[in-house]
Formats: C-alpha cells, sequence, structure tokens
C-alpha cells in the first residue's frame, strides 16, 4: 500500500489554531489520500516556537550547519515546545476532521538516535526507526503526528532535526514520497539568487551542491534528509512552500512550485 511522508515546519506553523487555513486544508488533502487507501505519517518542526521559548527564559540559540546547538538545559525547553506543537496541530487536525494521535519519537522507541556530542551536544544524529507502531496506528484508521524528540540508548532526550527524522521515517517506511513542506519554495542552486530554483534533481546533484557550498544553513539538513529517505528505500522527495491552503495536494498533483529529488 502507497504511503506518504509529510513534514510540515518553519513558518508553515506559525498559526496553530483550529480554524487556520493551511491545517484545516491539510487535514482534507490527508483524508483525501486516505480515501484512495495511502497511508500517511505527519512530521512536525517547532523552530519558531523553540525560538520563542528560549528567548522568554534568555536561553541563546545557536545553529551550526543547519541544525541547533542543544545543551541539557535547552533540550528540555526543546522537547517543551515540540510537545506544545504537536498537541495544537493534532487538535486542530482533529476538529477538521482528521482522525490523528500525536508522538514523539520516544513513543514506543519509535526512534532512537545518538546525541552527535560536540559543537551540537544533544542534537541527534540520524536515528533509527521503528515502524511497528505507525503500521498498528495506520491499521486502526489513525494518522501518526510525529515530533522530533527521539530518545537514544539509555533512555534520555535528544533533539533529532525535523527534516532528518521524517527523511529516516520516509526510508524506514519505503514510502512514495517524502513531502517537505516549510516556507521555502524550491531548491536554488545560488540560495541567494530566486531565478536558479530548480524543479528537479538527482541524488549525484544534491551531493555536488552541499560539496560546493550552494546548500547552506537550514536547507542542508533537508537535502541530507533528502539523500537518507531516497538511500534508505523512499521512491522520491518533494519540497515546497506550505504556507498555502491545500499545499499538499498541489505539491502533489504538480500544481504547485516544487523541487523533486529523485535517486
Amino acid at each position: 500500500m502507497k504511503s506518504y511522508v509529510v513534514k510540515i515546519g518553519g513558518h508553515a506553523l506559525d498559526t496553530l489554531r483550529p480554524d487556520s487555513d493551511v491545517l484545516v486544508t491539510l487535514a482534507s488533502d490527508v483524508a483525501a489520500l486516505r480515501d484512495e487507501s495511502t497511508h500517511v505519517v505527519v512530521v512536525h518542526g517547532g523552530g519558531p516556537q523553540i525560538q520563542s521559548l528560549l528567548d522568554a527564559v534568555g536561553l541563546e540559540s545557536r545553529f551550526h550547519e543547519g541544525l541547533r546547538v542543544t545543551d541539557d538545559e535547552t533540550m528540555e525547553f526543546v522537547a517543551m515546545a515540540l510537545a506544545q506543537v504537536n498537541l495544537h496541530l493534532v487538535a486542530a487536525l482533529n476538529r477538521a476532521g482528521l482522525a490523528s494521535v500525536g508522538l514523539s519519537g520516544a513513543d514506543q522507541s519509535l526512534m532512537t538516535a545518538a546525541a552527535l556530542g560536540l559543537p551540537w551536544g544533544r542534537a541527534a544524529s540520524v536515528p533509527t526507526v521503528n515502524r511497528e507502531l505507525i503500521e498498528t496506528l495506520w491499521a486502526s484508521g489513525v494518522t501518526p503526528v510525529v515530533s522530533s524528540v527521539v530518545t537514544d540508548e539509555h533512555g534520555d532526550l535528544v533533539n533529532c532535526n525535523a527534516d532528518a527524522a521524517a527523511g529516516a521515517l520516509a526510508g524506514a517506511l519505503h514510502a512514495e514520497a517524502l513531502v517537505l513542506l516549510s516556507d521555502v519554495n524550491q531548491l536554488r542552486r545560488d540560495p541567494l539568487d530566486e531565478s536558479t530554483s530548480v524543479d528537479l534533481v538527482t541524488k549525484d546533484d544534491v551531493m555536488r551542491m552541499i560539496d560546493d557550498g550552494s546548500i547552506l544553513e537550514g536547507m542542508r539538513p533537508k537535502m541530507t534528509a533528502a539523500l537518507d529517505a531516497l538511500d534508505g528505500g523512499a521512491r522520491r522527495v518533494l519540497m515546497a512552500n506550505g504556507m498555502t491552503p491545500h499545499a499538499l495536494r498541489n505539491v502533489l498533483d504538480g500544481s504547485a512550485k516544487r523541487t523533486e529529488v529523485v535517486r
């Protein structure tokens, strides 16, 4: 049976109200896929919400190669922020008619990963996925909504980048596609020049762009996740702007601008 892993994050989640057009139409798009016997996992980030909470408690935000530097104290606030995002997102999707349940990577050891250590601290390596819980929920007619807090081998919390979590899930589930929805339209060969946006790239193209520095900052974990998904068994990766209503439907039918990454 066909499946999709849909990651939504960045400013696409600025509004978590139940009447948000983005969330209401996401629910209907996922429900339409389920009506076609297609399974979906929704993975979410929460960068703006994490930033807001860290600002409120006076903790500095630092990034290295696109990943949040996460010391022990920061890890606790990351977990709080993502739990709140998960709760509001699940509430909105259920209100819109999509039967869904919220999870983190800690639930039934859904995802486990080692902490990277210096300079990232408790930021996670690429997680290992236990797909049993996802398949059980699918069989019950429920859509899993997953936050990217995972655990290490000792049961301690680790901050997994949401793109990386989605890529690992897409690979493990052999998804038809990993769909990355954020506040970015497409991958660019020159990150500062919109005219260099690309519709289709291969794994080799992406690897060259990472090596030559064309893929920077927040785009780096997205494209690394794309490579992980393809290496794990996903068929393709689609990246597009998720800030408009019916973003998922429009990405899948090709009516929205997108970048497709293939083997």
